[in-house]
C-alpha cells in the first residue's frame, strides 16, 4: 500500500483588488453626493427668552410684522398687498429713518414659513445684516 505524504493545506489566497475597487467607487460616490455648506447671506441672531423685561424698541431699527394670513406691516403700517416688491418699496420709504441696518421680525405663529423667508430676503437685499426674531415666553408648567 502506497501512502502519500500529507502536506499542510495551503492558506487561501485573498485577492484584494476587487475590494479596493469597491472602496474607491464608494469614496467617489460619497464625494459626488455630499452637499456642501453654503454660508447664509443674512446673519441671524436667535432670540433669547430671559427673566428680564423686554428692552424698549428703538426708533433706529426697522420692524416687519407678518400676520397669520401672510400680510406684512412695516413699522406698524399695513401694506396694500403681500408682494415682495410692495414690501421692498415700503422698506425703502422707511430706510432714511433707520440709522442702523437692524431688523426686528415679528411673525405670527400661524404665519407661513415662506412669508417670513420672503421678508428676510427682501431686507437682506436692501442691506439689513442683523435680524432679530421676537418670541413670546411660554408659561412654565410647575
Amino acid at each position: 500500500m502506497r501512502l502519500r505524504e500529507s502536506r499542510a493545506p495551503e492558506p487561501p489566497e485573498l485577492n484584494l483588488t476587487s475590494l479596493i475597487d469597491v472602496v474607491l467607487l464608494l469614496l467617489i460616490f460619497f464625494m459626488l453626493t455630499t452637499t456642501f455648506v453654503r454660508p447664509s447671506q443674512i446673519a441671524i441672531r436667535l432670540p433669547e427668552a430671559g427673566s428680564s423685561a423686554a428692552p424698549a424698541m428703538r426708533l433706529q431699527e426697522l420692524e416687519i410684522s407678518v400676520t397669520a394670513r401672510g400680510e406684512y406691516r412695516v413699522n406698524g403700517r399695513a401694506l396694500v398687498d403681500n408682494r415682495p416688491a410692495t414690501l421692498e418699496a415700503a422698506i425703502r420709504r422707511v430706510m432714511p429713518e433707520v440709522r442702523e441696518r437692524r431688523l426686528i421680525l415679528n411673525a405670527d405663529a400661524e404665519a407661513s414659513h415662506q412669508s417670513v423667508v420672503t421678508a428676510m430676503d427682501v431686507a437682506g437685499r436692501l442691506g439689513f445684516a442683523e435680524v432679530r426674531i421676537t418670541t413670546v415666553r411660554s408659561e412654565s408648567r410647575d
